[in-house]
């Protein structure tokens, strides 16, 4: 019973460290896409726009998207590639 305990606690220990986790990658990513919005689908709505994601070995497009913010007067940070030395790390967009 110790035992299970112990894992538990320690797993629950590690799991916001999983949320900060960093895609490293060795090769820049291509040009962003042009994505047309269109209208939103209900006043409120923020365009989240598209970015490349890494797949193990490639870039792929993840396409943008009208999301309603969080709360009043949130601000959508996108998602961004920043080069550091010899590699890529991306950094995931957030509600400000």
């Amino acid at each position: 019973m110790k035992k299970i305990a112990l894992a538990l606690l320690l797993a629950f220990t590690l799991l916001p460290a999983a949320s900060f986790a960093q895609i490293v990658v060795r090769i820049g990513p291509p040009a962003p896409v042009y994505e047309e919005r269109g209208r939103p689908p209900e006043r409120g709505f923020v365009w989240i726009p598209g970015y490349h994601r890494w797949d193990g070995d490639r870039y792929v497009w993840t396409p943008g998207r009208w999301d309603r913010p969080p709360r009043p007067h949130a601000r959508w940070v996108a998602h961004r590639w920043v080069h550091r030395g010899d590699h890529w790390e991306m950094q995931e967009g957030h509600w400000r």
